[in-house]
């Protein structure tokens, strides 16, 4: 498990989970935000779910990061979304990213999917 002040990272067969730890994802931090998640994933396998479920603020400046992050890592790995709700959910469903990103409704729907895919 890779863990950082912003982020924790747990691997499942040919998955990457990403957390997030912070309730905010916005200007002051989308920098460092932006590359430790690009660190996070630089090894990751095909997929990579960010795990938003902590994340209560998102401004556009930590939705870009989120954008940058996805670019980076096409076309090889997909960057999927889950924990997405709130003020969060609104951010993506107003700019339309909810269309860009596979966007699971828990966590645990994802993992169990593995299982059964296995």
């Amino acid at each position: 498990m890779l863990e950082t002040k912003m982020l924790e990272t747990v691997d499942h067969d040919g998955l990457r989970v990403v957390a997030v730890t912070g309730a905010r994802v916005d200007a002051a931090i989308c920098a460092e935000f932006k590359d430790a998640l690009l660190r996070a994933t630089q090894e990751a396998p095909g997929r990579v779910v960010l795990d938003l479920s902590a994340v209560r603020f998102l401004d556009s400046s930590g939705l870009g990061a989120v954008i940058a992050v996805m670019k980076a890592l096409a076309p090889a790995r997909r960057l999927e979304l889950t924990g997405v709700s709130g003020a969060v959910e609104k951010v993506f469903l107003l700019t339309r990213m909810d269309r860009v990103f596979v966007i699971h409704p828990d966590l645990g729907e994802v993992v169990d999917g593995l299982r059964r895919a296995s």
